[in-house]
């Protein structure tokens, strides 16, 4: 038994730790648990814990059904919403065959194959997201959402829902040993957001579902209801999950370069090129629901075309101003993802693109220097900014056909995903909606 094993032994043993919740997620995202008691945990490092796969959405075929959950043990953390009645752990696992092989299916280890992937060609990923989220006030099912509140950008509500919310959730992230950068009140009526500081790309994923929970759990505790939806109401901003990435080198920012406009190494600049060329293919995962794309084409400063810019929020990939000559905060900024996408397979997908980018040497575009949301259809084609796939549809359509994203996913991930939104699609497109009863149903 390796030293973090025994130390998850001996403070389940101190802290009298009543259950353990082993975590997985399965293909869209949906975080999976299974509670164990102490006693078995030390079996679970060992040997694993059995379960049907095929149960879970898209992680085994039927007839291949039996898998395994291995607790990663550097995962661990004391739940802390659970207080002290049957305190509760919990930690993140890595899925395999009962061979002993990784699943393929397992969204974690596309992630940590792809990180690999990069580990080879001496880089190690950082990410740094933006969590964007609503608050709504509790009402009966099917009545439309009511905001908390009616603030906007940056407001300071006394005494108010979220700002009591976001001292609280703050808290408990830290409690888990998840830092955070900042937190605010966004742009949407009871919109919020809270940014997590950098980490590596599997312990920010892993910490994506730990936030997403934690909001879940503050909501329920405060009397309210948390969503990660990307457009929960018309005519107010969506929630992406901007993140900010950067590769480094041992302990240099393999994207800067002092001398280099905006202080972007080739290298930076291959990755954009990548992002920017592949941004179709890997959109289908990055905005993964019909409702994605009413934010991504909903204005309200979503990105809807290809194009990267120096401090250019109109663009898709932005490079942020940051200290001058400051190295080890260069990083680019990816617009484009939203707040319900598996971080998983969308940091895979993301940093697959920027790999392929810097091992072909990709030319990158000139930058979008105007408001690209300003110009004409015209002038924006006469420059080259492609639009972005305005529906689920169009998106499995740009996914079916890249190569990128299935060697990244996997022939069974790969196969899932596009299976599962093929059906999303079909369902929303037979429903008869309120606006078509609305605008049709008395003039005709």
């Amino acid at each position: 038994m390796d030293k973090q094993q025994d130390f998850v032994l001996r403070t389940i043993e101190e802290r009298g730790v009543k259950f353990v919740r082993l975590w997985f997620t399965d293909v869209i995202g949906t975080l999976k648990s299974v509670a164990i008691a102490p006693a078995e945990v030390e079996g679970a490092f060992s040997e694993g814990i059995g379960f049907d796969g095929s149960a879970i959405e898209g992680l085994t075929r039927v007839h291949e059904s039996d898998l395994l959950a291995h607790p990663d043990p550097t995962t661990f953390q004391l739940l802390p919403w659970r207080g002290d009645v049957d305190p509760t752990a919990r930690m993140f696992c890595d899925l395999t065959t009962p061979d002993g092989l990784p699943a393929v299916s397992d969204p974690r280890n596309v992630l940590k194959r792809t990180l690999s992937r990069a580990a080879d060609a001496g880089f190690t990923f950082y990410t740094h997201p933006e969590m964007e989220f609503y608050l709504f006030k509790k009402g009966a099912p099917g009545e439309p959402p009511v905001p908390v509140d009616q603030a906007g950008y940056f407001d300071n509500v006394p005494g108010g829902t979220a700002h009591d919310f976001r001292r609280r959730a703050v808290r408990m992230l830290e409690d888990l040993g998840i830092s955070v950068e900042y937190s605010h009140h966004e742009g949407g009526p009871g919109q919020n957001e809270i940014d997590l500081r950098y980490a590596d790309g599997l312990t920010m994923a892993d910490n994506i579902m730990t936030f997403r929970t934690v909001v879940k759990e503050v909501a329920i505790e405060q009397g309210v209801y948390a969503t990660f939806m990307p457009k929960p109401l018309a005519g107010a901003p969506g929630s992406g999950m901007h993140t900010h990435m950067s590769l480094f080198e041992g302990d240099t920012n393999a994207m800067y370069e002092e001398s280099a406009t905006h202080q972007l190494s080739q290298t930076g600049r291959h990755f954009i090129a990548g992002l920017l060329k592949h941004s179709d293919e890997i959109s289908l995962v990055l905005n993964q629901f019909v409702n994605s794309y009413k934010r991504v084409w909903g204005g309200d400063e979503a990105p809807s075309y290809v194009a990267w810019g120096h401090n250019n929020r109109s663009a898709l990939v932005r490079v942020p101003m940051y200290k001058p000559g400051k190295g080890q905060s260069a990083r680019i900024e990816h617009r484009g993802v939203d707040s319900a996408a598996n971080p998983y397979l969308a940091y895979a997908l993301m940093l697959s693109a920027g790999l392929k980018g810097i091992e072909n040497e990709y030319e990158l575009p000139p930058e979008a220097e105007d408001n690209i949301w300003l110009l004409s259809e015209s002038e924006r084609r006469a420059l080259g900014y492609r639009p972005l796939p305005s529906s689920l549809d169009q998106a499995i359509g740009r996914m079916e056909e890249s190569e990128l994203v299935a060697e990244t996913l996997g022939e069974q991930v790969f196969s899932y995903v596009l299976a599962n939104k093929r059906r999303e699609f079909e369902q929303y497109r037979a429903q008869v909606t309120s606006y078509e009863l609305k605008t049709t149903l008395d003039i005709i």
